[in-house]
């Protein structure tokens, strides 16, 4: 028999990657197409959903084409991707606005008429706090950056647009609707909505109060299945448009965080992974739900059914690199005119860094470049260099922004060891900043 194979989507904020891989886990081809983000004053992250779509149109073509395979070979696609993001679609499932991602703030403010209330705990009514940590094993945060902060920006601004809403999907889950032509998400997925009730992993659903509480009509939520379980079968517009056959399905899939922690091997309960990407979180199964508020910590749906995962984020890592990469020793113009390629940078980088002690004779950088969640949530802070002098070099710079990193994860660190009770003394490490 011919092999079988499954195309894997991967979704990230800097583009899509793309992995054909056999049922024996070997790779036939994988290919990634780079993807805009458009940041706005007030704290505005948006991405155009078109453009995701055309730029995974793109890669799967290549991917196809590059393994040389027959198209009935491709028996599923599975999506993964950033989280905690937001696109508002009508019934024929066009977006009506771009979609509101992950490092979006301005939901801030709405969200405090919802979250506020006597007495007050850390910024939360204390009814309130106890009931959404009693039943959902969290609490929207207070950055404004969850999805339901996203929906009541929309809906308190663009009054229109949330009146002509069908759904509010996460960027996945568009994905899979632009697939299959149906709106759906998964348990795991629709947990940063807190409107859950998570308290049996095995049969969560959305909870008529915390809806209330929330202020978001359920019937603007998609329904959900676990992300193990099938979604449908690709459209015959898309299996034509793509070349692949109209048998191809599509499963549910499970956002980021949760399959980062399946990739890294970390399956098993206190298991920690470290992914460095555009961001970076610490994560691990754990057997129990638990929530530390006071360091934007909480076990929540994993996306292995019937498990918890320990939920973290630190909002900038990679992209302290990418920001010093482009903005501060290289530019953008000389990287988009190919003048020097990102590989050749981060080689420059790593020859850089090395040529400086550690502790980069006393420069410190604060990776704090667009607010932090974890471990303390503060979308107004912001990073910088200190103790900067005229004996700095190039390699200091580069230096000490990687140890701002590494040490602000250790100081999530302390706080992951905390939640667990265990030393985490074995980490895997994966992303593109491992």
């Amino acid at each position: 028999m011919k092999p079988r194979y499954v195309l894997a989507i991967d979704l990230g904020t800097s583009g899509p990657k793309i992995l054909l891989i056999s049922e024996d886990l070997e790779e036939a081809a994988s290919g990634f197409e780079p993807n805009s983000v458009q940041l706005y004053d007030g704290g505005g992250a948006e991405q155009d959903p078109q453009e995701w779509w055309d730029s995974i149109s793109r890669g799967i073509k290549k991917v196809i084409s590059d393994a040389e395979i027959d198209k009935n070979q491709i028996v599923g696609i599975s999506c993964t991707g950033q989280w905690s993001g937001t696109v508002a679609v009508d019934k024929n499932g066009q977006a009506l606005m771009p979609a509101v991602i992950w490092l979006d703030s301005r939901g801030a403010e709405p969200l405090k008429k919802v979250t506020g209330g006597f007495p007050n705990v850390e910024g939360y009514g204390l009814s309130k706090i106890m009931k959404w940590i009693r039943l959902s094993g969290g609490a929207p945060g207070h950055s404004g950056k969850d999805p339901i902060a996203h929906i009541l920006y929309i809906k308190e601004k663009f009054p229109k647009i949330y009146e002509e809403t069908y759904k509010f999907l996460e960027p996945k889950d568009y994905i899979n609707y632009r697939l299959t032509g149906k709106f759906i998400s998964t348990v795991d997925t629709m947990t940063l909505h807190w409107v859950t009730d998570n308290r049996k992993i095995d049969d969560i659903k959305y909870d008529d109060g915390l809806l209330r509480l929330s202020a978001i009509d359920r019937d603007k939520l998609p329904d959900m299945i676990k992300s193990t379980d099938i979604v449908g079968e690709i459209s015959k517009s898309v299996a034509d448009e793509l070349g692949l056959s109209e048998q191809t399905v599509v499963v549910g899939g499970t956002p980021d965080v949760q399959s980062a922690a399946i990739g890294a091997g970390t399956v098993s309960d206190f298991q920690a992974n470290l992914c460095i990407g555009t961001s970076a979180f610490l994560t691990c199964h754990v057997p129990f739900k638990k929530t530390d508020i006071f360091h934007n910590m909480a076990s929540l749906p994993s996306g292995i059914p019937g498990k918890y995962l320990l939920m973290n984020e630190q909002e900038s890592a990679g992209a302290c690199i990418n920001f010093l990469k482009e903005k501060l020793l290289f530019g953008n113009d000389a990287l988009a005119n190919k003048e020097i390629t990102d590989s050749e940078v981060h080689q420059i980088f790593d020859q850089l860094a090395s040529e400086v002690s550690a502790g980069s004779d006393g420069l410190i950088f604060t990776p704090w470049l667009y607010g932090e969640r974890s471990p303390i949530e503060d979308h107004n802070i912001r990073g910088g260099y200190h103790n900067l002098s005229l004996k700095h070099s190039k390699g200091h710079l580069i230096r000490s922004a990687m140890e701002g990193v590494a040490l602000n994860i250790r100081w999530l660190k302390i706080y992951v060891e905390k939640f667990i009770s265990k030393e985490v003394d074995t980490i895997n490490i994966i992303g593109g900043g491992a």
